[in-house]
């Protein structure tokens, strides 16, 4: 495998490795001690070209068999089967959907009978949810106190209606989930210094984010020894001199999280950019949209 490129020394997200599967965790889910959880690279599957090779898209071009092989082979990474997997149908919404038994194997053995979500939930044990990826950001967030989890998928559109929120306001609502209970993933997703977007959107995230001096010195503290006013100022956005802005989505999902009430050592924020490692992740902007998809995996365990 390539050497990762890290935007920093977090070291909260850590590559593991199973039977040619190359694939991320977080030490703080982990410690919960009752989910198993994955975020995939590209490698391991048997798909081709671009598609190279855990691709997790059956609408990229790729053969069907191809897919489902990609799929059985993260099953077994969970120790089950295909038919326990429940994806997402994801259109950049902020809509979260509670998930039971009825619904394993959509979307992968069998059609989805709902569209336009985003964000899925569930406290029944055995269920692999499943979101996926080539840029935008994966929320992992695990309620031990209730046993419950949340997994979702957030884009700049999501970041701006906080999805993590609205994923915990559905987890509080099913299963009686408190923020300050819960421990949060910010997964592998593109950076600040790849993510230029134009002035409409940069002042949408203004106008969603008060500004947080406290907030933004204990986020940028994680990987930086020198902080200046500037460096804090400029942790949301920052305006480019071509009139571009450079987006931050991991701050701006950590100030989600936060402001909901979830506690500063409870968040793990990646430092892995999609976008710097295009030979061992996918993604959109590197590839000019021809890539595949990566996934976004957990499941309570059966005790």
């Amino acid at each position: 495998m390539d050497k990762i490129i890290r935007k920093g020394n977090r070291n909260t997200c850590v590559c593991e490795h199973y039977k040619g599967l190359d694939y991320f965790t977080f030490e703080n889910l982990k410690s919960t001690g009752f989910v198993k959880h994955a975020f995939t690279t590209r490698n391991g599957g048997v798909s081709k070209n671009y598609l190279s090779s855990l691709n997790l898209s059956y609408s990229r071009g790729d053969k069907k068999e191809n897919v489902d092989e990609n799929f059985k082979r993260v099953a077994e990474l969970f120790d089950t089967t295909s038919d326990n997997i429940v994806c997402s149908d994801q259109t950049h919404t902020a809509n979260v959907r509670k998930v039971t038994c009825d619904d394993k194997g959509k979307g992968v053995i069998r059609s989805r009978d709902y569209a336009d979500i985003d964000g899925l939930v569930t406290n029944e044990p055995g269920i692999v949810l499943a979101t996926f990826y080539a840029d935008c950001v994966p929320l992992f967030i695990v309620d031990p106190v209730n046993k419950a989890i949340g997994l979702s998928h957030s884009g700049w559109r999501g970041t701006v209606e906080k999805m993590g929120q609205a994923t915990l306001k559905v987890m509080a609502e099913e299963y009686g989930t408190a923020p300050k209970d819960v421990y949060v993933a910010i997964a592998p997703s593109i950076c600040q210094d790849c993510y230029e977007v134009s002035e409409d959107v940069a002042f949408a995230f203004r106008d969603n984010f008060d500004n947080d001096d406290k907030k933004a010195y204990e986020y940028l503290k994680r990987y930086q020894e020198e902080i200046t006013q500037k460096d804090i100022a400029n942790c949301l956005v920052y305006k480019k001199e071509n009139n571009k802005y450079q987006l931050n989505l991991w701050y701006s999902n950590y100030r989600v999280f936060r402001d909901a009430g979830v506690p500063d050592s409870q968040i793990s924020v990646t430092d892995i950019c999609t976008c710097c490692n295009p030979k061992l992740l996918f993604s959109h902007r590197a590839s000019k949209g021809m890539r595949g998809n990566l996934g976004a995996f957990m499941m309570i365990e059966h005790k």
